[in-house]
């Protein structure tokens, strides 16, 4: 059976009330007391009744992460922020109710308005974002992975695009490369306003004209068989480019055996970079140079700056927008342009 509040107690030598205040804070308790009601809690593996606990601390240690699935778009690439969000969220003692409404809007007000949840963690952040509104009106603290057009009021953390596209331009650049390719996320990203496709577009294409470089952009597809319709499009209308940039993770994840298939060889025939993380390149087995994303690191910052916003809003300090600088890993995809 489960362990109850009485049986820490009496294994701790202590009344009921005192665990419930050492558990609740309500009460000062000195540090002995409370060292051996938590060697009690160890041993018996009591867990605290959630309910209990929010009536006591008007918390319920629950963080809500909002996102959506779009069935147009690779659930893989989504998933790599989900898992470390969740495990920082239980590192700092919080579960994590992830809400998926469609009405994005209803969805933040019942979920705050009835303090199901003590902080938010927004993923999928488009530019003019309508979840942003109807958080600023809320009670709760909100941190948002991703970059909107106007973040005021809430920490926001993303990596930086700009610079990501500008790392991997100035690579092929140094290689002698003067035509690129690059594939982007697909149309309807950029329709929903997700800033991080044209902020490398936009960044790469700056970058390559100071440099003389021609490069092509050209919109991914998330699924088959857009996606190998998509880059036989691509180089079609680029025939002599001897680079190629993926900024999409659907394309990258197939790229393998679509250039297999084609006998196309990197670098010996083409050079390729990718932007993806290193565990999303373990996942499909991608040999290619990347611009790390860092899912993982923007997940940590974010959920512990919040749960600190949660414990002490002034000590967080004021919110803040913070880019994230890329590296780039280079796994000997990409050579310099031969000489003639």
């Amino acid at each position: 059976m489960a362990a109850t509040i009485g049986d820490v107690a009496r294994a701790a030598g202590v009344s009921r009330s005192t665990v419930s205040y050492a558990l609740s804070g309500k009460r000062m308790i000195s540090e002995e007391t409370r060292a051996r009601i938590q060697a009690a809690i160890d041993e018996l593996g009591f867990t605290p009744n959630a309910g209990a606990r929010a009536l006591a601390t008007s918390q319920t240690n629950v963080l809500g992460l909002y996102l959506q699935f779009q069935e147009d778009e690779f659930a893989p690439a989504m998933l790599q922020y989900v898992l470390p969000v969740s495990t920082t969220a239980r590192e700092d003692g919080f579960d994590l109710l992830m809400v998926t409404d469609t009405d994005l809007v209803e969805a933040v007000r019942r979920t705050t308005s009835s303090r199901m949840v003590d902080g938010v963690v927004l993923l999928d952040v488009t530019y003019d974002d309508v979840r942003l509104d109807p958080l600023r009106e809320a009670p709760q603290p909100a941190v948002l992975i991703g970059y909107a057009r106007d973040s005021t009021g809430f920490d926001s953390y993303d990596l930086d695009f700009g610079e990501a596209a500008r790392l991997a331009v100035d690579h092929l650049a140094g290689l002698g490369h003067t035509e690129l390719v690059l594939v982007t996320p697909p149309r309807h990203v950029y329709d929903r306003g997700g800033s991080y496709a044209w902020r490398f577009r936009d960044a790469a294409i700056e970058r390559a004209a100071r440099y003389g470089i021609r490069i092509a952009p050209h919109y991914g597809d998330s699924r088959q068989p857009g996606i190998d319709a998509a880059l036989d499009a691509a180089f079609a209308a680029s025939p002599t480019a001897t680079g190629l940039i993926v900024h999409n993770d659907a394309t990258v994840a197939a790229l393998p055996s679509y250039l297999n298939t084609r006998g196309v060889r990197a670098p010996e025939d083409l050079s390729v970079i990718g932007v993806y993380s290193r565990e999303f390149g373990q996942s499909f087995s991608l040999p290619y140079t990347a611009v790390e994303t860092s899912p993982d690191r923007l997940g940590e910052l974010a959920v512990r700056q919040l749960v600190k916003r949660i414990a002490d809003p002034e000590a967080a300090g004021a919110p803040m927008v913070r880019l994230i600088e890329p590296s780039l890993v280079d796994r000997d995809s990409t050579r310099a342009v031969p000489s003639e």
